[in-house]
């Protein structure tokens, strides 16, 4: 049995040039039993426009620890739930499952803990004709790694946001404050 109770992690990866394709997952980890668990068990039903599935990897390949992953913006299109459930859903699963095999997940721990991710999935990527669906895989799938190991390590600490505080500001604040 783990003693994860809940840990938390998000984490941004940036599309290339010319793409909507930023990834910006959130992740709370936590036992089967314990709040996370909870509330991985509650996300079983649909809410209108946010559609909650496990973390596959193809057909029959659901990952270790079980995930569930949803929407941040509400689904509007078919085709958005055709990327959402396609690149975006394998990029997920392929970064789990290398957390496992890197050991950044314990093995051991696989069936004691469940994950739930919020998924950023730019409503422009379903109306993109240009859209490069490998930059979408690159950015959801290294975003997620860096989420679940940031969630598992207690990034950022405590001491880092403190020592930042003055000198790292959210992008929306430029030319709003001055620090």
């Amino acid at each position: 049995m783990t003693d994860i109770i809940m840990r938390t992690g998000e984490a941004t990866v940036l599309a290339a040039e010319g793409q909507v394709t930023d990834a910006m997952p959130e992740i709370v980890i936590g036992s089967l039993s314990g709040p996370v668990g909870h509330a991985f068990a509650g996300m079983l039903g649909q809410t209108v426009g946010h559609t909650r599935m496990f973390v596959v990897r193809d057909l029959n390949q659901m990952v270790r620890p079980a995930t569930m992953m949803t929407t941040k913006a509400t689904i509007h299109t078919e085709a958005y739930v055709e990327l959402l459930g396609g690149v975006v859903q394998a990029a997920t699963g392929d970064a789990i499952v290398d957390c496992v095999i890197e050991g950044i997940i314990p093995k051991e721990i696989v069936d004691d803990i469940c994950m739930i991710v919020t998924i950023w999935l730019d409503p422009r990527c379903a109306e993109d004709d240009n859209l490069d669906k490998a930059d979408l895989y690159r950015t959801n799938y290294e975003a997620t790694k860096l989420a679940i190991g940031r969630a598992l390590k207690g990034e950022p600490s405590i001491e880092t946001l403190i020592e930042n505080r003055k000198s790292v500001k959210h992008y929306a604040l430029e030319g709003v404050i001055d620090y």
